[in-house]
């Protein structure tokens, strides 16, 4: 019984410690075991300035494609320079800027030729003048072919039988003016403009002989030409542009300006008055016998 007491001791030691008591070895930590981590708290970085931003570098092409081109840069305009003259705006060259309130021209200024020599004919002339140019001084040129003289006017045409002078209009934008009545003649001039008035004194066959407002005079064949009225416009020497006007009178209003060369049509002339009425370019109006070309001194039109 000696050797119960320590047991009854130690027993009684743990129970009032409130615990088993467990073998040292089972409370100490096993090898390999590592303590749980600490929470770490993250501190914010400070704020730094913002730094400077370098300009972008255009990054290298690539092998294979082709490089961007640059953006032009837009050119400011030059201002006019003194003296210069401005540049005319489209669907106004040949004729001046129409004022407010003021009637529009029509016409251009120089005016369009009617007539041109023919090619063949141009071409003769440029090598005669470089071979007279070359020949020798003393070379004398040969003497030009007499022209027959223009053949009498009568009062009435041989193969119409109307009345001689009498105005006709050309029916296309290319009529040839012959030195005779036949295609064996050679071509004296050719006309470039319908409409143009001619007069016409002279027939044989299918032949007129006409006359311009310019005065040339040659043949041309009938189917060339049309009975429509037409007029050129001429002003008086004294003067560079014709008005047409609302009513025959001189103080009418005025419907528009008219410049030299511009063709109208006859719509009616009275016999005897002195005022004709005529459409031009879709003006319509009165103009004096006086200031056109195509409508005889007492003729009646209508």
């Amino acid at each position: 019984m000696r050797f119960a007491r320590p047991a009854i001791l130690s027993v009684l030691l743990v129970a009032l410690s409130g615990g088993a008591a467990l073998p040292q070895s089972s409370i100490a930590p096993s090898q390999g075991t590592l303590p749980p981590p600490r929470p770490v708290q993250a501190t914010p970085p400070a704020a730094s300035p913002p730094a400077a931003t370098a300009p972008s570098q255009p990054r290298p092409a690539q092998q294979g494609q082709t490089p961007a081109r640059p953006a032009q840069q837009a050119t400011p305009p030059r201002p006019p320079q003194q003296g210069a003259t401005p540049p005319r705006p489209q669907g106004q060259q040949g004729s001046q800027a129409q004022r407010p309130g003021q009637p529009p021209t029509v016409g251009r200024n120089p005016q369009q030729p009617n007539r041109r020599p023919p090619a063949a004919a141009a071409a003769a002339g440029a090598a005669a003048g470089a071979a007279a140019a070359g020949a020798a001084a003393a070379t004398s040129r040969a003497p030009e072919p007499a022209q027959p003289p223009p053949p009498p006017v009568p009062s009435t045409g041989s193969v119409t039988g109307l009345a001689l002078p009498r105005f006709a209009a050309l029916r296309s934008d290319e009529v040839n003016m012959r030195v005779g009545p036949s295609t064996s003649y050679p071509i004296e001039w050719t006309f470039q403009r319908r409409d143009l008035p001619v007069q016409i004194v002279g027939e044989f066959q299918l032949w007129r002989r006409i006359r311009d407002a310019e005065g040339a005079e040659g043949w041309v064949h009938s189917s060339t030409l049309a009975g429509r009225r037409t007029v050129l416009i001429r002003p008086p020497a004294t003067a560079q542009e014709v008005t047409l006007r609302r009513r025959p009178e001189d103080g009418g209003v005025a419907v528009a300006r008219l410049r030299p060369g511009v063709i109208g049509r006859v719509r009616e002339c009275e016999a005897g008055n002195a005022w004709c009425e005529v459409q031009v370019a879709g003006h319509r109006g009165f103009l004096k016998r006086a200031e056109i070309w195509g409508v005889g001194p007492d003729e009646e039109v209508k």
